[in-house]
């Protein structure tokens, strides 16, 4: 097994980290690794916010939910889309811009969450821990005021960075079956889905967040706790009106 497939496959999420500092040259050569990922147009929409002042990921902290990860870590990478840098190129090119659409929005997201993998799968050859942080998009208005993006600019997720200081099991993951069409898309009847999460509803720790949520079963916890419909609306509001703020949604000729 090569040394790129062994390291994608033994992926683990690591939510408690070593203080120790990312030499400089190794940080470099994951943000390298980055900007080497697939992007559109070669236009490269996407900036990279690399936090490692301490009071600043104190702060970035409370933001984040205080998920103590953030503070602990040396290093946190907010990956941003990012079209300020495009359209102020074009302007002093006289070429006038038109990427100030949800398209050009959704493209830039699409290029920074290209990066972000990319620097993730570096990172981990290193021998750090990484963990992303849904987090962003909740709080991207605020995460727009910490950073002062300016317009064009959206943050779209950060990575936590750093020396693991745990060494969790890998979280379970879904039978090829039940992610991979071939050709066409074969919708799920009952029993495929019955089968699909078999695995994943007998698992202990299943059986301990049930127990613990006081729940029937693990779809409602995700439905009702973890991700539900009244959280949804609220950061879909969030979000929206920051991508609107930030002047991606003329659609307007």
């Amino acid at each position: 097994m090569n040394h790129t497939l062994k390291t994608l496959l033994s992926h683990k999420t690591i939510r408690n980290y070593k203080s120790d500092p990312i030499p400089d040259d190794m940080l470099s050569h994951i943000l390298e690794a980055g900007f080497r990922a697939s992007t559109t147009g070669n236009m490269q929409v996407y900036s990279v916010i690399v936090t490692r002042d301490e009071e600043r990921r104190k702060e970035l902290c409370q933001l984040h939910f205080g998920q103590k990860m953030v503070e602990q870590a040396p290093v946190l990478l907010t990956f941003c889309a990012d079209f300020n840098r495009f359209n102020k190129w074009c302007r002093q090119r006289e070429a006038e811009p038109g990427y100030d659409n949800f398209l050009s929005f959704f493209t830039a997201a699409i290029d920074a969450l290209l990066v972000a993998q990319n620097a993730c799968v570096a990172a981990e050859s290193f021998g750090l821990g990484i963990c992303y942080l849904g987090t962003t998009t909740y709080q991207a208005d605020k995460l727009i005021d910490f950073f002062n993006l300016p317009e064009g600019v959206m943050p779209i997720t950060t990575v936590v960075l750093g020396y693991p200081n745990e060494d969790p099991e890998k979280v379970d993951r879904l039978p090829a079956e039940g992610v991979v069409h071939y050709e066409t898309y074969k919708d799920y009847l009952a029993e495929d889905i019955d089968r699909i999460y078999h695995e994943k509803e007998r698992l202990p720790e299943t059986a301990r967040l049930i127990k613990e949520n006081e729940l029937d079963n693990l779809a409602q916890i995700f439905a009702y706790k973890r991700y539900s419909k009244k959280d949804n609306l609220q950061f879909s509001k969030v979000f929206l009106d920051a991508i609107t703020d930030q002047g991606f949604m003329n659609h307007k000729e």
